[in-house]
């Protein structure tokens, strides 16, 4: 008798409805992912694959360049950009690599903005939702110096109005883990986040919600606005 119940409670364990956001987010990746057969475009083909890895894919992406960037100049020649890219473990051949690269050297200086590749391969936000995620920034940033920490966000992130955490699919704890790992440099609690890199993420975040409205309140539950 105990055995069937507990095989009960596993079974409506593993059906647990998946929330709207979550749901989403996997349609995104696989559709990414099925998309990346399709494209001829190196750039195109690299804004799919960082999709087809979620939300923090564009993220993870701009971290690989930002660990590189030791001069701190944020500028990388073509040698460093397609050695940047085999890191990620991205499906990038080393040719497409160098064609993405010619496509930003356009003053022919041997070396690009990795900023501005990252610009290029974020799907665009309406300027309503870059706003609201400028101004949770900001909430951190109190000296203005373009930079907050992983522990600055667990200090005001709320995950009760979490999709994941209302749906019952994770607990409070998972969440806040799960979330704060976006952001961690290296496996460090204090790592760094800086305006773009929090861009970087939300660009993931918002290719998967339709609207404005919904995002702008997503983000106004979640960081206390």
């Amino acid at each position: 008798m105990y055995a069937g119940k507990e095989k009960t409670s596993s079974n409506l364990a593993w059906h647990r409805p998946q929330s709207a956001i979550s749901l989403q987010e996997e349609e995104l990746m696989q559709t990414s992912a099925r998309a990346v057969a399709h494209t001829t475009d190196p750039l195109e083909k690299l804004r799919l694959l960082c999709l087809s890895r979620g939300a923090c894919g564009i993220l993870a992406l701009g971290r690989v360049f930002r660990r590189m960037d030791n001069n701190g100049n944020k500028n990388v020649n073509k040698e460093e950009f397609v050695k940047g890219l085999a890191e990620t473990g991205l499906e990038i051949s080393e040719k497409e690599a160098e064609e993405t690269f010619d496509r930003f050297n356009i003053d022919n200086s041997g070396f690009i903005s990795f900023d501005e590749l990252i610009k290029q391969i974020r799907p665009p936000m309406s300027d309503s939702r870059r706003a609201v995620v400028e101004k949770v920034f900001r909430k951190f940033d109190k000296d203005g110096h373009g930079v907050i920490t992983v522990n600055d966000i667990r200090k005001v992130y709320c995950v009760n109005s979490h999709p994941l955490y209302m749906s019952g699919e994770e607990t409070a704890a998972k969440v806040m883990n799960r979330f704060l790992a976006n952001f961690e440099v290296d496996g460090s609690e204090d790592g760094s986040v800086t305006l773009e890199e929090f861009m970087n993420f939300y660009s993931g975040i918002s290719v998967s919600i339709d609207s404005d409205c919904y995002f702008d309140l997503m983000m106004r539950q979640a960081y206390k606005l």
